[in-house]
């Protein structure tokens, strides 16, 4: 059973054929999933189709692409969501440094209070962190969360062995499937195996074979076999691995 980290399985690209690409998923030998929420606006839909799906498990947070359209009245909103049972982390939280007209300092403001959320709670964190490595790791060092999963991992290798050494899990997906992709490759093949989870994060990012399109989860499987070709292992091998590690970024995973 491979669990997928990070999907985004509220968005309106699956709204003609959610159930059937669920379906797809499932068959293709996906288990579970984890739907970060990104705005306040999308709670009700992740807290709506975690409770029609068991394996569908939600997580909440304030995205930082979304802080421009958040209030701190949004905030008070997530603290009361996170006290839900079944609720395995906050997310999808983070800084984008990529995306120039989002405010820096409104994305360290609400970053900073997720944080402080998260360690109230007691929850690990899932991670936004593109071009933005070494100013979330400052937070971190800052505000001591009980570690969850760095997504989208596209940093140095220096980087990675901090996030690690903080109790974090590197999330690998799409950019994987790319032969152009060398620092991803190599972080993949050359990273601790117990560091290291998969995730799709559709219909965003997709895989190589699928350049264009709506990525799915039922994609992962494929991601999996690209892992292990990478480190020249069985595929059982990294599903067992990958899913054990997501259980232990994402604790009640284990006991879900």
């Amino acid at each position: 059973m491979l669990i997928d980290t990070h999907t985004h399985l509220d968005a309106a690209e699956f709204d003609a054929d959610r159930e059937a690409m669920l379906a797809r998923a499932r068959q293709s030998g996906v288990g579970r999933f984890v739907l970060p929420a990104v705005s306040a606006a999308s709670f009700p839909e992740v807290a709506a189709l975690a409770a029609a799906h068991p394996d569908i498990h939600r997580a909440y947070g304030i995205h930082p692409l979304y802080v421009g359209e958040s209030r701190d009245e949004d905030l008070e909103l997530l603290d009361q969501r996170l006290a839900e049972p079944g609720v395995v982390a906050v997310g999808e939280i983070g800084l984008d440094h990529y995306v120039e007209d989002i405010d820096p300092g409104l994305q360290e403001h609400y970053f900073a209070a997720q944080l402080r959320l998260a360690r109230q709670h007691g929850l690990p964190v899932i991670l936004h962190v593109r071009r933005a490595q070494d100013a979330i790791l400052k937070q971190l060092r800052r505000i001591e969360v009980p570690g969850g999963i760095a997504h989208a991992f596209n940093g140095s290798l220096q980087q990675a062995d901090v996030f690690i050494s903080l109790g974090f899990k590197l999330g690998f997906g799409g950019a994987m499937t790319y032969d152009g992709s060398k620092r991803i490759r190599r972080l993949a093949a050359e990273l601790p195996l117990d560091a290291l989870v998969l995730e799709t994060d559709a219909p965003d990012i997709p895989p190589a074979w699928a350049r264009g399109t709506r990525n799915e989860p039922g994609n992962l499987p494929r991601y999996a076999e690209i892992l292990a070709e990478l480190r020249g292992v069985p595929m059982e091998e990294i599903v067992l691995a990958t899913t054990r590690n997501a259980c232990t970024a994402l604790p009640r995973l284990a006991s879900a």
